[in-house]
């Protein structure tokens, strides 16, 4: 779906605000001129890596909040299934509140939310105290991410300085689930579970003061109506999606409440795409995804989510109940991963894409996500973290950097400002979506390998981590296929040559 070109505006002098159009949200001409844009970064960053690692930090805290607040391994599942069911189900209607209500306003409101939900957290005296606290977690950060990302897609709008922030925004974004498990390891082995919790009020207060000073108010003139029937029919099929996939993890799929919540999600979301084809002020305009460019970077986002799970929930798995390590040394074992992130995603969204384009550059990050993979099936009971871990970890970090920089620059380039909001909500809830299938998939692969590995066999320690080996290595063989797959969809997808520059809010036109 091509598009003309929007009308360039006037430059700014170096240091020179321009008077933003009436009611507007980018003050600056060129958005990328706005001479504390490398601040907004900063500022913006940190709130992304506190929602992208509160899906994990609160994984290596659960054992301890179990002994403390006494609930049961089955209720266990909730305080991850509670965050992941208000965020994921609410982004879209996350995303088109911060087009409606204005961007810093919804940032800040999404900010103070996350903290007071955080703090009630970290204060919980009991399970239900726990679950509600991130439920709300979930749906402030349903709010807070959207609009962060909206709000970098109208800050940075020179192609140079767009591809910089992206760069760093998409090594945060990929990167937030091992430092979350570093953090997490060291807040809990050092302090207690519940600073898993309370170390987010740090991020947001830093946020919110920096928000609030450097973040420019207003909405877009042409401000949208609010989709009604859409956001209900968004929302509870991706309720159900999420929860079906969810209650996977612990039930058989033949289940009805496995099945049955999946089967009505997805029928859901069909009506939901009918219905938008129809409305006079969709929720999800049809001219967001149908671009080629943006479509495959969505695509690209929800396989690397579903994907990515491989790596982080069982080489965890690995580290600690074969390797025996502490949870901070299993943090620590991450870190060349997300260094070798941080400068994939940089080289490739500065050098790689402004010269190649896409086309090459994601295909070949799935190609070497699946290598990594692969490379991990080799991994037995004698082996070491330097010899045989390390290896596939630094491909595997080339290759999301490269994944996730390119993906979230392009699928929020070239977007009306009134659509900015929901179409960065796309990119957190393809992850978001991706990530809990994915999860849910490789769990139930993984558990009935390690079943059948056991059967007619005696259950002696040996066996059981022969069993555990078996089970990780069927999740990355799955993992494999999802990036294989991933390979296959990005090259027919995404159009060949650079992305081509233009002026104005949403600097690439494609």
């Amino acid at each position: 779906m091509d598009r003309s070109p929007d009308t360039p505006q006037a430059p700014a002098e170096p240091g020179i605000q321009n008077a933003p159009p009436e009611g507007g949200s980018v003050p600056y001409a060129g958005g990328g001129r706005h001479e504390h844009r490398w601040l907004i970064l900063a500022v913006i960053g940190l709130a992304q890596l506190m929602v992208v690692l509160d899906a994990t930090i609160v994984n290596i805290a659960l054992p301890s909040a179990q002994r403390d607040l006494g609930f049961s391994d089955g209720d266990r599942q909730w305080i991850v299934t509670a965050y992941s069911l208000a965020f994921g189900s609410l982004l879209l209607l996350g995303g088109r509140i911060a087009d409606l209500v204005g961007r810093k306003a919804v940032f800040l409101i999404g900010l103070a939310g996350f903290a007071v939900a955080s703090a009630l957290g970290g204060a919980a005296t009991g399970f239900e105290m726990l679950v509600i606290a991130r439920a709300l977690q979930g749906m402030f950060g349903a709010l807070l991410a959207p609009a962060a990302l909206s709000l970098l897609t109208t800050t940075f709008t020179d192609p140079k300085e767009r591809a910089k922030a992206f760069g760093v925004y998409g090594a945060i974004a990929g990167a937030g689930g091992a430092v979350g498990l570093l953090l997490g390891g060291v807040l809990t082995e050092y302090l207690d579970w519940r600073w898993c919790l309370f170390v987010n009020l740090a991020f947001a207060v830093v946020a919110m003061l920096g928000g609030a000073r450097l973040l420019i108010g207003g909405r877009p003139a042409d401000r949208p109506q609010l989709d009604v029937p859409g956001t209900a029919l968004v929302s509870v099929g991706l309720f159900c999606i999420v929860f079906g996939f969810s209650k996977a993890e612990t039930h058989d799929w033949g289940e009805a409440q496995v099945w049955g919540f999946l089967v009505a999600g997805v029928v859901l979301l069909a009506v939901f795409a009918w219905f938008e084809t129809r409305a006079k002020h969709p929720l999800l305009p049809l001219r967001v995804v149908l671009d080629r460019d943006r479509g495959a970077s969505y695509l690209a986002m929800f396989i690397a989510g579903a994907g990515m799970f491989g790596v982080f929930l069982f080489l965890t798995y690995y580290l600690q109940q074969i390797l025996q390590y502490s949870p901070v040394s299993t943090g620590v074992a991450f870190l060349p991963m997300v260094a070798c992130m941080v400068v994939s995603s940089i080289i490739t969204t500065n050098v790689l894409v402004p010269k190649l384009g896409p086309k090459p550059i994601v295909p070949l990050g799935m190609a070497l996500a699946a290598l990594a993979m692969v490379w991990l099936t080799f991994l037995d009971l004698d082996s070491s973290y330097a010899a045989h871990v390390l290896p596939p970890l630094l491909v595997q970090g080339v290759g999301m950097g490269m994944i996730f920089a390119t993906g979230m620059n392009l699928a929020t380039s070239g977007v009306a400002a009134h659509d900015a909001g929901v179409a960065s909500a796309m990119v957190n809830t393809s992850q978001q979506v991706g990530g809990s299938i994915g999860t849910a998939l490789l769990n139930t692969l993984a558990t009935t390998a390690a079943t059948n590995y056991l059967v007619g066999k005696r259950p002696t320690p040996l066996v059981r981590a022969n069993a555990a080996i078996e089970s990780y290595s069927t999740a990355y063989w799955w993992s494999a296929a999802f990036f294989a797959v991933g390979v296959v969809v990005t090259l027919l997808l995404y159009r060949a040559g650079p992305p081509k520059a233009t002026s104005g809010e949403g600097a690439v036109h494609m």
